[in-house]
């Protein structure tokens, strides 16, 4: 079965309605009802489902009434329609009209999940191409535009040779500098392109849930698994997974991983039959994983798995000649997503960006811009970028013109955030902090 879905049933007979909402909650879904297409309309607004089951006939309105609502408010939400087998003809004409299915009545169970589980399928199918579709769009603008740096065609030329072959690729450099982004090209240029890409960070999962989200796991195999679990590796299979921030693997997950790198084959937690899949992985990671290895928190066997061929990606700071053309993009890449004009930035506040460090790379310099075109506050965007700015390791230089504070702090906790992708944990820890008082400063500053 497909994972658990969100569903609203719209039935106006009461007994039918608890009769699918029972049949749709044993099998592991999340049940809500509606008895009018009124009340299914308040049930969307309140809590958007993925799937919505209505019968046809619902009053005054009709199932039609409610997917014509549907597809013109939110037009990516799955619909199911079932109807009396004698006017099969008004559900041919929901489906033309935007319904992904229907079903005719009397019809049983095992009927009832199986379109249940197409229509997930069909709507998983339909996100994760959205996504890559998207990303790919600015992977190509990103390379078109700004990757003229010598060190970025090393990476380009690289990518290029490898694009064609299986070989598992290791992504090394700073956080933000596109590792993502450089995987995901890796897999459009590469025979698998139309096959999934799988991306997971193994940093942002509980260690206790490591091996089902990787290897996947059968109905009941831990307390809360009321449903099969697709692991990212089954997920990916066809096409490529990329684990991202690698050297955060657990070593009993990386023992794991090895034996799928070795032998291509997994065993589902709490399954007994092994399972054959035809994936290629790219990791990455911001860590020395040589050193990991050296300090005992990352198998030597499996660096060397991973480290078939390595590719590194340059930090800003390598690659300056390519600032200008990165600020240019982003200026017209934010305000085109938010139907703003390109603002154009004072010659003074680009010759700052320009000498500016960059400590949090590209994706620094992505956020930057975008709360400018949010904000049109160019006064703040130079505040953040002064030369001179004080580091937060390995002691402090202060500018001679003295130091706007809050500015400052905003800065720390801003560059903290990007170096660790967003993970509040680390990124308290890393500037000596708690939890606690991170969190009422990051609210303080809006970075919430």
């Amino acid at each position: 079965m497909a994972d658990a879905l969100k569903i609203l049933v719209v039935e106006d007979e009461p007994g039918q309605r608890e009769l699918i909402v029972a049949m749709l909650a044993e099998a592991g879904h999340s049940l809500s009802a509606a008895g009018s297409v009124e009340e299914a309309i308040v049930a969307i607004k309140a809590d958007m489902p993925d799937l919505v089951f209505s019968d046809w006939k619902l009053g005054q309105l009709s199932g039609m009434d409610l997917l014509n609502y549907v597809k013109r408010e939110h037009p990516d939400l799955g619909f199911i329609i079932a109807t009396a087998y004698g006017t099969i003809s008004h559900a041919v004409d929901a489906v033309q009209a935007g319904a992904d299915d229907y079903l005719t009545k009397p019809y049983q169970r095992q009927t009832l999940l199986l379109a249940i589980n197409k229509v997930a399928r069909a709507q998983a199918l339909k996100r994760q191409n959205r996504e890559l579709s998207s990303a790919l769009s600015e992977q190509r603008a990103l390379v078109g535009l700004v990757g003229k740096a010598p060190c970025m065609q090393q990476v380009f030329e690289r990518l290029r040779r490898i694009s064609a072959t299986d070989a598992t690729v290791l992504i090394g450099g700073e956080s933000g500098t596109g590792k993502e982004l450089a995987a995901r090209a890796l897999h459009q240029l590469s025979a698998r392109q139309h096959g999934p890409f799988v991306a997971i960070n193994c940093g942002a999962i509980p260690e206790s849930l490591a091996e089902a989200e990787l290897f996947g796991a059968e109905k009941g195999a831990f307390t809360g698994a009321n449903s099969l679990k697709l692991g990212k590796l089954e997920a990916a299979n066809g096409g490529t997974v990329f684990l991202d921030e690698i050297g955060e693997l657990p070593l009993l997950q990386q023992t794991k991983l090895l034996r799928f790198l070795q032998e291509g084959v997994i065993t589902r937690l709490g399954a007994q039959q092994e399972m054959t899949l035809d994936v290629r992985v790219i990791a990455a990671t911001h860590r020395n994983l040589q050193q990991e290895v050296a300090e005992g928190r990352f198998r030597e066997d499996l660096f060397y798995r991973l480290n078939v061929v390595p590719i590194r990606m340059p930090p800003l700071r390598e690659r300056r000649e390519d600032i200008g053309r990165l600020i240019e993009h982003f200026l017209k890449l934010h305000a085109r997503q938010y139907g703003f004009d390109a603002p154009v930035l004072d010659k003074s506040t680009l010759k700052q960006l320009l000498d500016y460090a960059w400590p949090g790379n590209v994706r620094e310099l992505s956020n930057r811009i975008e709360r400018f075109v949010l904000l049109g506050d160019e006064e703040e965007l130079r505040a953040e970028t002064r030369p001179g700015a004080v580091t937060v390791k390995g002691g402090m230089q202060l500018p001679e013109e003295g130091l706007d504070w809050d500015a400052f702090e905003r800065q720390c906790l801003a560059q903290a955030m990007a170096r660790f992708e967003g993970n509040r944990t680390k990124a308290a820890k890393w500037l000596g902090m708690s939890y606690k008082a991170f969190l009422y400063r990051l609210e303080k500053h809006g970075l919430v």
